[in-house]
């Protein structure tokens, strides 16, 4: 959520803002600002809405200065205006901040700060940092952000523009992610790589109560105590077009068919030739998984999902119990971890502020850390005991399509993995298994070879107002997900629903023309699934069977049929979800909706 860009150099600062912060639009936002010193006065212009706002006021009144941050929010405190848009300042207008994070003690500091005579204007948390930065400053800024993160409780990543200071931009970091990037003559602050990429590919990532000093010329890293930080540069590999859409419509329909390459990426590297697993990443020994007696899979939204098709690979292959927790509730229910609990949490982003305090309270209790994630050097991947990259690409829509997909793949091979050294899958079968596993990506490619079919059914439902996905065993897992892609892009409500529940209350909500999406690719509960269909068939639902390929038999209970390649069982998930995300993205489309950033919505949510 919410996006920061800084900038120091010789260019104008107002237009390498800009274009950072429309690399970062997909964070999701409603309202953007910035802040620029020119010739020694503070420059702000912010506003509610989209960038377009901004962007117009600026062509039309343009800002010079070669120094500025800028910032998308994404609102937590204070609805979407233009005064709670970001950067806040202080009452002389000497000091700017942006904020990406929370400040839980804001109220108590805001008090504090009224009765030593600030006036605040803003119904926002992040105004009380540049109050404090002017009341702790007394010449040296380093020395008044010390003494304010000392201060201050909660998540934050801040950047900092001083008039008092033209030369240099400061950086914090605790929690939410911020990366400074290293140019000739000229420097960079972001949340996230795509707002910097087209100048430089060198980045310093900062670490927890982590600051660094930027000057055009210069970055000087230190702990917020003050002690001095050599840091590796890491190069980012990936290319800038990577982030772009590509001549596609829209970044969500672009990712969905990036998925064959993404999950060829995933698991190629780790099955060799001879049929046989090679996961480097996750050295767990033979004793330690011989003694765990469960796993935890703990994650958000998406995520969670594919962590429900974790739990299914694990039981049935490594034959260890699975606890699949929402990170968000995690913490709150008290789980049981010792140090023979191993615990995988799964984030695209790496930097979900749930999902990084399950991973901190697991290694707390001294369970083993698995994470999984999409993004080098995000926090989780530096905080887990493992961690098994899922080699996705950049992921811009928010809706998460292919981040799922090598999800579940890079699961599966979890899974394959604890079975081998658990001794609980024999060298045949496991062979049989990647073989299968090696065919997905191809499988993901025929269903593209036709989507009227799902372009049909997109036209028929997209007038609905409610919609029902049903399935059983794993097809139920991935209805929750194609209900949650519905949801989330086409604002229709979309409940999954486990089949067999139905009689337990559902089918009071089915009557004539109710879409139904039931899926049916298990073979071994194809027959009790198509009772179910015919339940709500019979009370006059709309219903579009996913099925595989062969089992022609369910055509004469439904009104649609969307057919899957065939694959084993436990690998249909991965296939299954694809006509789901299609469909979601073709009734948007059908609809009208912004597709790759929904409203309300934020890519990464870095706050808790």
């Amino acid at each position: 959520m919410c996006g920061i860009v800084g900038y120091i150099g010789k260019g104008k600062a107002a237009n390498i803002l800009m274009e950072g912060l429309e690399k970062l639009e997909y964070r999701g936002y409603d309202s953007a600002g910035i802040a620029i010193l020119n010739k020694n006065e503070m420059e702000v212009r912010k506003y509610k809405g989209r960038l377009k706002v901004l962007k117009e006021s600026l062509e039309k009144n343009s800002i010079e200065g070669t120094i500025g941050i800028g910032h998308t929010r994404w609102a937590t405190h204070g609805e979407p205006s233009d005064i709670n848009s970001h950067p806040h300042l202080n009452g002389e207008h000497t000091i700017a901040v942006v904020h990406n994070g929370i400040i839980e003690n804001f109220s108590r500091l805001k008090d504090e700060l009224k009765e030593k005579g600030y006036n605040f204007l803003s119904e926002t948390d992040t105004e009380v940092l540049p109050h404090l930065l002017d009341l702790y400053y007394d010449g040296d800024m380093v020395e008044a952000v010390k003494k304010v993160v000392n201060k201050v409780e909660g998540s934050y990543a801040l950047a900092i523009l001083d008039k008092n200071n033209p030369d240099s931009l400061i950086a914090v970091r605790k929690d939410s992610p911020l990366v400074i990037g290293l140019g000739d003559g000229e420097n960079f602050i972001a949340s996230d790589i795509p707002a910097i990429l087209k100048y430089t590919r060198k980045v310093y990532i900062l670490e927890d109560r982590e600051m660094a000093v930027i000057t055009k010329d210069k970055i000087d890293i230190m702990k917020t105590d003050g002690t001095s930080i050599e840091k590796e540069i890491y190069e980012v590999t990936w290319d800038v077009e990577a982030a772009e859409k590509m001549g596609y419509d829209h970044f969500m329909i672009k990712e969905i068919y990036e998925q064959p390459k993404a999950i060829k990426d995933t698991l190629s590297p780790r099955i060799i030739k001879e049929g046989k697993l090679k996961l480097d990443e996750v050295n767990l020994s033979r004793e330690y998984l011989n003694n765990i007696d469960k796993v935890y899979i703990v994650a958000c939204g998406t995520a969670y999902h594919a962590g429900l098709l974790g739990k299914s690979f694990i039981e049935e292959y490594a034959k260890v119990p699975v606890m699949v927790d929402v990170a968000s509730e995690f913490r709150y229910s008290n789980p049981f971890i010792d140090d023979r609990t191993l615990m995988i949490v799964v984030s695209q982003s790496g930097e979900t502020a749930d999902t990084l305090a399950a991973l901190r309270l697991g290694k707390e209790r001294n369970a083993k850390v698995i994470a999984i994630t999409n993004v080098v050097g995000s926090s989780v991947s530096r905080e887990a005991d493992h961690v098994l990259y899922t080699w996705a690409g950049p992921e811009i829509a928010v809706a998460s399509t292919k981040a799922y997909t090598t999800q579940v793949a890079a699961l599966a091979l979890v899974a394959l993995d604890i079975a081998v050294k658990r001794g609980t899958i024999d060298e045949e079968s496991l062979g049989n298994i990647l073989k299968e596993l090696k065919k997905v990506s191809g499988l993901v490619e025929e269903i593209f070879k036709d989507v009227e079919d799902i372009k049909e059914v997109s036209n028929h439902i997209c007038k609905s107002t409610n919609l029902f996905f049903i399935g059983r065993g794993i097809d139920y897992d991935v209805a929750r997900e194609g209900s949650l892609k519905l949801k989330e892009v086409t604002y229709i409500h979309s409940e999954a629903m486990a089949a067999g529940e139905l009689k337990h209350g559902t089918l009071a909500l089915i009557e004539k023309d109710t879409p139904v999406i039931a899926l049916a690719t298990q073979d071994n509960l194809f027959d009790k699934m198509l009772s179910n269909i015919k339940e709500v068939k019979a009370r006059g639902a709309y219903v579009v069977a996913l099925a595989k390929e062969g089992n022609e038999e369910i055509e004469k209970s439904v009104d649609k049929v969307i057919y899957i390649p065939k694959i084993l069982d436990k690998l249909a998930g991965i296939l299954a979800v694809v006509p789901l995300q299609l469909l979601a993205y073709y009734v948007a489309l059908e609809r009208g909706c912004d597709i790759d950033k929904p409203k309300n919505l934020a890519k990464s949510v870095t706050v808790e």
